[in-house]
């Protein structure tokens, strides 16, 4: 596994706390091995960092009195949602308390008229778009997972609609989190725009729980379109399937989801979701709008797509057959894993302006044949976003040195592109290398001197992000 730092541990202060929520919270505090390895556990090659306990919250008085009984011995306070993210956010490298919020599961209130909504953290996306459903709404971030949306708050989460209805940071309205000083704080009313102070909403939003920790969130919803139609399309190459999507965004259609697949990932999503697709680089898209509105992008796209060599345009309107479709997206990582059974999947995301798109996406194809990995590339490519999932053997120390030489190199390529080392995984552990060379050390400065400020004991998820 992939080396990682450790900070010093306050051994005393964290067997004080350890008696003190032991004692408050009885059951709903664990400190069993496999608990605790759990709740350090991530989707990612790197190295698990348990906590020394994990308790189970279940109101903000909760959350706020394990903040205040950490702060007062200086043990670290690691939020917990569903274990989804990729970067190591949930490790405990200098020990310390895991926070799970998932009982903290309610949708408190839904304002109709508004289209807005409040939620507890632990509410995952999936049971929103159920409770909404009859009332004609519904919450369109979706990074595939079924993650919590306290901590798609807190990485500014994205995914597959992500070109349409942009990322969690257009489409939270307000925070409410509990603080390293154990105060709360809300950052803003439910008005959809506001000029009153400090944009603490967009603070909190994707600080990876490195300067509070959330306890409600205020989310913008939208209303089921009348008509939804999704789409694939075969392309004869990774390049001529970037070059549809850039003249797609340029053009102005305003697709809800298009996302490639190069022919590897296409091969292992037909095997694992048992599909018929061709085993070539494909588009997967899907139009919102009413009747007409759909069938104009449809045919807009159509055309696009033929002037750059694409075959087999097919599209539906069955509810049956897009969600079918869409699960065999969403599923892409536990299909890629079927490639090489017993492999480690290292999952890694850049993006770069649209304009950049086909380079950068050709030039990683190149690398990963010329080091010969098995990685398929698949990416929510509206926004020039993409990932590569490199399957490697975890005891192959060979192997894993230049895994990581090429997540380096991706990352490096992408600034240089004028893009990010990280469109939506977020920079936990694992990207914090790259933020300086992404934004200079200046403006890491700042944000480090921002979580010293609002966190100077560093007990909010440290050694995240920045190092201080």
């Amino acid at each position: 596994m992939a080396k990682i730092t450790e900070l010093p541990l306050n051994e005393d202060g964290i067997a004080t706390v350890l008696g003190v929520l032991k004692q408050q919270f009885g059951d709903r505090f664990q400190t069993g091995q496999s608990i605790r390895e759990q709740h350090g556990h991530t989707t990612t090659w790197l190295t698990n960092q348990s906590p020394d306990g994990v308790v189970f919250a279940r109101s903000k008085d909760e959350v706020t009195a394990i903040v205040n009984i950490c702060a007062t011995h200086k043990v670290p306070v690691i939020p917990y949602g569903t274990g989804t993210s990729l970067e190591g956010h949930v490790n405990a490298p200098a020990g310390g308390i895991s926070v799970d919020v998932s009982q903290m599961n309610q949708i408190l209130e839904v304002f109709s008229d508004d289209l807005s909504c409040i939620v507890q953290p632990g509410v995952t996306r999936e049971q929103l778009n159920t409770y909404l459903r009859d009332q004609g709404l519904f919450f369109p971030i979706d990074p595939g997972a079924n993650a919590s949306l306290g901590g798609m708050t807190a990485t500014n989460a994205s995914g597959t609609n992500a070109v349409r209805y942009g990322t969690m940071k257009d489409n939270v309205l307000a925070v409410e989190a509990v603080m390293a000083n154990g105060e709360t704080i809300r950052t803003a009313q439910r008005a959809k725009k506001s000029s009153a102070g400090y944009d603490l909403t967009r603070l909190m939003v994707g600080s990876e729980g490195t300067l509070g920790l959330i306890t409600q969130i205020t989310l913008r919803l939208q209303g089921i379109p009348e008509a939804i139609s999704s789409a694939r399309c075969t392309f004869p190459t990774v390049d001529a399937a970037c070059q549809t999507v850039m003249q797609v965004i340029q053009y102005g259609i305003p697709v809800a989801r298009i996302e490639l697949l190069d022919a590897v990932q296409v091969k292992a999503c037909n095997a694992y979701s048992k599909m018929d697709m061709p085993e070539e680089p494909l588009l997967l898209l899907e139009f919102h709008g009413s009747d007409a509105s759909v069938l104009e992008q449809a045919e807009m796209f159509g055309a696009i797509a033929e002037e750059h060599g694409g075959a087999g345009y097919t599209s539906t309107t069955s509810t049956e057959e897009r969600n079918k479709l869409w699960q065999a997206r969403h599923d892409a990582y536990w299909a890629t894993l079927q490639l090489r059974p017993g492999a480690v999947g290292i999952s890694t995301d850049v993006c770069v302006p649209i304009s950049r798109l086909a380079d950068c996406v050709s030039a990683a194809q190149a690398k990963l044949k010329d080091e010969g990995f098995i990685s398929p590339i698949v990416g929510h490519v509206g926004d020039g976003n993409f990932h590569c999932l490199l399957l490697i053997d975890d005891k192959n120390p060979d192997e894993m040195e230049r895994a990581g030489q090429f997540v380096s190199w991706l990352n490096e390529l992408a600034i240089s592109m004028d893009g990010t080392c990280t469109g939506e995984h977020g920079i936990g552990q694992g990207k914090m290398p790259y933020l300086s060379k992404e934004l200079g050390q200046a403006t890491v400065d700042v944000m480090g001197a921002i979580k010293m400020a609002l966190d100077p004991d560093g007990i909010m998820n440290p050694g995240k992000v920045v190092a201080v």
